[in-house]
């Protein structure tokens, strides 16, 4: 399809804009982690490290750094498992119901946050009679990166298809060889970075975090938006949500490299 000049100015210019609206206010926050006028006069006339030593040395913010790499990574793991089965069960066999099963499965990360975690508050506390704290948060997390791991993996099996497995099997080789010497190393980008983006929606996530999360723990979300409006915190915050944006950008470039190289079953 060929555009005409006016309407491929026009498209640029919608792309510009569209990445403006996007990046501009991420890129204010970067900056005004270093400017140093607590009242973030625009543009900053001098820049300061000092509220990123003072983050170094923060207890709230590392503690609360710390709770949320600790619910991503169990979340991740606890969602590579689940998915990885789910996917396997959905793609190589067929019975009754499979489509409602899929869509069950993938449901989780449509629905809206707070729906989610009221939902999940209430399982918790009412039916299962579980007080909250790191793990129901963990439990609540998996719930929507399952959904993240089980379309990578589901993705990659139906490029890949069955003649290698089968022609494994033909050879001798019994089930548990074909998956580690077959399957696996053809899975493994997909797994990699379906764990990426995994990890990476855990460490953003807030909304379900603050139904399902116990009292006296925080992730770093929860702890940026706490800490947002009190006095002498917004540089310290500023810092804070610059590395959460940083954190949160490496994974997903990651995922995006290995999903890339490996379309269509190509480079492993």
């Amino acid at each position: 399809m060929r555009f005409s000049r006016t309407t491929k100015y026009l498209l640029l210019a919608a792309l510009v804009l569209g990445l403006v609206v996007i990046y501009f206010p991420l890129l204010l926050v970067l900056l005004n982690s270093f400017n140093a006028d607590t009242t973030f006069g625009w543009p900053p006339t001098a820049l300061t490290f000092e509220w990123w030593r003072r983050v170094v040395s923060n207890e709230g913010a590392l503690d609360a750094l710390w709770t949320s790499v600790q619910a991503g990574l169990s979340a991740t793991a606890i969602a590579l498992v689940l998915g990885t089965m789910a996917a396997f069960a959905l793609q190589r066999y067929r019975f009754y119901g499979r489509d409602t099963v899929s869509l069950l499965i993938i449901l989780p990360i449509a629905l809206p946050g707070i729906v989610t975690g009221i939902a999940l508050n209430n399982a918790f506390r009412t039916i299962l009679g579980i007080d909250l704290g790191l793990f129901t948060a963990i439990v609540a997390h998996a719930t929507f990166c399952i959904v993240v791991v089980f379309n990578n993996v589901i993705a990659r099996l139906r490029r890949l298809g069955g003649n290698l497995q089968e022609a494994s099997m033909d050879l001798g080789a019994d089930g548990f060889t074909t998956f580690r010497l077959v399957t696996f190393p053809m899975l493994r980008s997909a797994l990699l970075a379906g764990g990426l983006l995994a990890f990476a929606l855990s460490f953003d996530e807030i909304i379900v975090t603050t139904f399902t999360l116990g009292a006296g723990l925080e992730t770093l979300p929860i702890w940026i938006l706490n800490n947002l409006f009190r006095p002498n915190q917004t540089p310290v915050v500023n810092v804070v949500a610059a590395i959460l944006v940083l954190a949160s950008t490496i994974p997903v470039y990651l995922a995006q490299r290995l999903s890339g190289d490996t379309a269509g079953g190509g480079r492993l």
